[in-house]
């Protein structure tokens, strides 16, 4: 069974990661003077298509960054792991690892258990994507619950580009509660 996802503009919670380098990595809490931050979830090393992924999202950081957004990774990968994947994509944008089972549930992702003792030795996350706005409202949020079904990053880019510009006045989607 999965936890409940995030609900669009609720608060994000507090998850904080060990981070790649030393020190921890406080999701949803934008650094180097941006307001709005993207956390990139990923299933972690054995997943050749998380490798691409976030070579592309790399490439594109300038980008996010110019529009004001912060950007993170994160897995729960243990860190020798996480250090192997993170060495071949070499990030300029800062990377968690170490998620725990309840902090996964808490953002409402997929959790899966291993297939083989090649895949990987614990439970992983499966892809998602949240955007933080500057009041630590989730103002997007993408979840999968498998590794082929991901948001494009050029399409979000645009789209953030859309949402943030203030002529455009657009809310947070999705707020809509059932009776």
């Amino acid at each position: 069974m999965t936890a409940q996802k995030l609900p669009a503009g609720s608060q994000f919670p507090d998850i904080v990661a060990a981070q790649q380098g030393g020190g921890t990595l406080t999701l949803g809490a934008p650094a180097a003077g941006r307001d709005w931050q993207l956390i990139v979830v990923y299933r972690g090393k054995h997943c050749p298509m998380c490798t691409s992924y976030l070579t592309e999202l790399n490439a594109l950081l300038p980008e996010y960054h110019a529009l004001g957004v912060d950007v993170v990774a994160v897995s729960a990968d243990p860190e020798d792991k996480a250090q192997e994947q993170i060495a071949l994509v070499t990030p300029d944008f800062p990377v968690g690892y170490d998620l725990s089972i309840d902090q996964m549930h808490a953002l409402g992702l997929y959790v899966s258990q291993p297939r083989s003792t090649q895949e990987t030795d614990r439970p992983f996350a499966e892809p998602g994507i949240f955007v933080v706005n500057a009041e630590g409202q989730v103002q997007v949020t993408d979840i999968s619950n498998a590794p082929f079904a991901r948001p494009d990053l050029k399409t979000l880019m645009g789209g953030l580009r859309f949402i943030r510009n203030p002529d455009n006045n657009y809310p947070i989607r999705g707020t809509l509660h059932a009776a």
